[in-house]
C-alpha cells in the first residue's frame, strides 16, 4: 500500500511539514487537515504543483473531514491555540489539551493503525494526552522535541567552534523547554567528543543557549515562533518511520520503567522504525544529569496534575487516581 501521512494543522508549522514531505517524495500522499478547508485546499494545491515542479510523485490533498485520514500510516498533530491576553498558562494548557484530545479521538476512530507524532505545545503533556485518548501502545505515540533541541545545540556548537557544520551530533534528554537536559558527554564533532574541543565554560554557554533556543527566535520574530527547524525535525521522524531506518533519535514517549520512571512522558533516546519508537535506549547518566532529568520529569508531572485537578481525564474510566505517578 502506498504510504499516506496526515498533517493536522495548516499554520506555518503544519504547512512546512507537509511541504518538506512533498518535496522529498517521502510518501505518496499527504493529507492537510485544518479548521479552514479553503485555506487547506489552497495550500494543498500549491504544494502539489510544487511537487510536480520538483518531479516528485507526492500528491497533497485537503481533508474535508476526519474520514480522509483513513489508512494513514502516520498522523502528525501540530494544531494548538496561541496564548491570548488575559489567558493564564493553565488556561492555555487545558485549551490545547482539549484540541489534542479531539484529534486523538478522531485518529482512534479513523486511523487506528497509525503512528502519531505530536508537536503541539506543551509537547510532553500533549503527548501524554494523545497517548491516553488514542489508547495506542506507547511506541505509536511519539512527541517531537529532542531532534529539534539537538539541532539547536549542534548549531550553537558550530557557532562556538567555527567549523564542523553537518558533522555535529548532539544529544539531549528530558522535557522540551527550559528543563531539557543537554548531554555533552554524548555529543561529538566528526566523532570527536565535544569536551576535547571546548572547555567546561564554553560547553555551559552552549547548554544555556540550547535551552533558550526557541525563546530567542520568538524574541527576534516579535510575532510568532520557529517552524523551519521544527518542521524539518518532524520530517526526519516521518522518514525514519516510513523507511524503517532504525535510527536513534531523542523523542518524547510514555516512560515504562525507563530511567526509573513510569506513566509520564519525557524525552529519551529511542530507535525509530516502522513500528514507531521500537526501543528505548538507556544511557549511563552522571549524577548531575540524573538530577536534571528528575527535575525535568517533575515539571511535566506538575502540568499533568493541573489537567487531573481540572477533571480533564474524568471521562477515561480506566484512569485511577495516582495512575500517572
Amino acid at each position: 500500500m502506498a504510504s499516506k501521512v496526515t498533517v493536522i494543522g495548516t499554520g506555518n508549522f503544519g504547512s512546512t511539514v507537509a511541504f518538506i514531505l512533498a518535496m522529498r517524495g517521502s510518501c505518496h500522499e499527504v493529507i492537510l487537515r485544518g479548521r479552514n478547508i479553503d485555506v487547506a485546499r489552497g495550500k494543498a494545491l500549491d504544494m502539489s504543483q510544487a511537487a510536480n515542479a520538483a518531479r516528485e510523485h507526492t500528491i497533497v490533498r485537503a481533508a474535508n473531514g476526519p474520514e480522509d485520514m483513513i489508512n494513514s500510516e502516520i498522523v502528525v498533530i501540530t494544531a494548538g491555540a496561541p496564548r491570548t491576553p488575559g489567558m493564564s498558562r493553565d488556561d492555555l494548557l487545558v485549551k490545547n489539551a482539549e484540541i489534542v484530545k479531539s484529534y486523538s479521538l478522531e485518529i482512534k476512530e479513523y486511523a487506528p493503525n497509525a503512528i502519531v507524532i505530536v508537536v503541539s505545545n506543551p509537547l510532553d503533556v500533549m503527548t501524554y494526552v494523545a497517548k491516553k485518548y488514542t489508547g495506542f501502545p506507547r511506541e505509536r505515540v511519539i512527541g517531537m522535541a529532542g531532534i529539534l533541541d539537538a539541532a539547536r545545540m549542534a548549531h550553537f556548537i558550530y557557532e562556538k567552534l567555527g567549523y564542523g557544520a553537518g558533522q555535529i551530533r548532539a544529544t539531549v534528554m528530558g522535557g522540551h523547554g527550559d528543563t531539557m537536559v543537554p548531554l555533552p558527554k554524548f555529543t561529538t564533532v566528526a566523532g570527536v567528543p565535544i569536551d576535547d574541543l571546548l572547555d567546561s565554560e564554553e560547553i555551559g554557554d552552549i547548554v544555556k543557549k540550547t535551552r533558550n533556543g526557541g525563546a530567542q527566535i520568538v524574541n527576534l520574530l516579535g510575532d510568532g515562533s520557529a517552524y523551519y527547524a521544527p518542521a524539518k525535525s518532524t520530517a526526519v521522524m516521518v522518514d525514519a518511520i516510513l523507511k524503517d531506518t532504525k535510527q536513534i533519535h531523542s523523542c518524547a514517549v510514555m516512560l515504562d520503567n525507563d530511567y526509573g520512571y513510569s506513566n509520564i512522558v519525557s524525552g529519551v533516546p529511542v530507535m525509530l522504525g516502522a513500528g514507531g519508537a521500537e526501543q528505548v535506549i538507556e544511557m549511563t547518566l552522571k549524577t548531575l544529569q540524573k538530577t536534571r532529568f528528575k527535575n525535568s520529569v517533575a515539571s511535566v508531572e506538575e502540568m499533568v496534575d493541573v489537567l487531573y485537578s481540572n477533571g480533564f481525564f474524568d471521562d477515561l474510566k480506566e484512569v485511577k487516581k495516582g495512575e500517572k505517578k
